[in-house]
């Protein structure tokens, strides 16, 4: 069985609450753990960008966007003059 990443130009749901959580988690990590403050504020930046990009897809998704699409390539080719 093939897993799709990208599913109609939006990562699949299963994937977008999959970073929301991770990267919640790598956040709750990064204030709770004793790490060093250069760690814990990789650790933190990490996992807020990882939720960035999860809510982000989220928010495409519903309101019907296509991020990952390469719909741009034909609109970018319907300029170009016929030589």
């Amino acid at each position: 069985m093939k897993v799709k990443l990208i599913k109609d130009g939006n990562f699949p749901s299963w994937l977008r609450l999959l970073l929301i959580l991770v990267g919640t988690g790598l956040g709750a990590i990064a204030l709770e753990c004793k790490l060093s403050p250069v760690a814990a504020k990789t650790v933190l930046l990490l996992g807020f960008g990882i939720a960035l990009v999860g809510g982000m897809t989220s928010r495409a998704a519903l309101l019907k966007i296509k991020p990952f699409d390469n719909s741009y390539k034909r609109a970018k080719d319907s300029y170009k003059e016929n030589d």
